[in-house]
């Protein structure tokens, strides 16, 4: 299809300089100027899922904006680790006590033991990575 051909084009041109936001609102546009399966031809053409097209659409039709300097809205995005699991901190803590190293004043502080060792002694403790 022409209309995929040219979307992929356009797409691969602007990839550089996109933000995650401008993106979405782009693909948004580009399937509202196809019509009647438009959000199915970007999604073909760009590989960006339908879902983030209709909420560049939703976006696009809402009355409410984000900031400009905004990629998503206040909240959004992955949360923090230590936010979704309340106890991985003292865990963490538990597990590089016993090696740390440097001064007890300073918030600054040395471990022997690199991230991965860290990771897969939290793995073995029952943690998901």
């Amino acid at each position: 299809m022409a209309d995929e051909k040219t979307i992929k084009e356009k797409h691969m041109k602007l990839i550089p300089v996109m933000t995650e936001r401008s993106k979405r609102i782009w693909a948004a546009t580009e399937a509202l100027a196809l019509g009647r399966g438009g959000i199915s031809v970007v999604s073909r053409a760009t590989g960006i899922h339908r879902n983030t097209i209709a909420k560049g659409i939703g976006q696009l039709e809402s009355p409410e904006t984000l900031a400009p300097d905004r990629i998503r809205r206040q909240g959004g995005g992955r949360k923090r680790s230590s936010v979704i699991d309340t106890t991985l901190i003292e865990d963490w803590e538990r597990l590089i006590d016993p090696v740390t190293r440097g001064a007890p004043e300073s918030p600054l502080r040395w471990t022997c033991k690199s991230v991965r060792k860290l990771s897969d002694e939290l793995e073995r403790k029952g943690r998901a990575r």
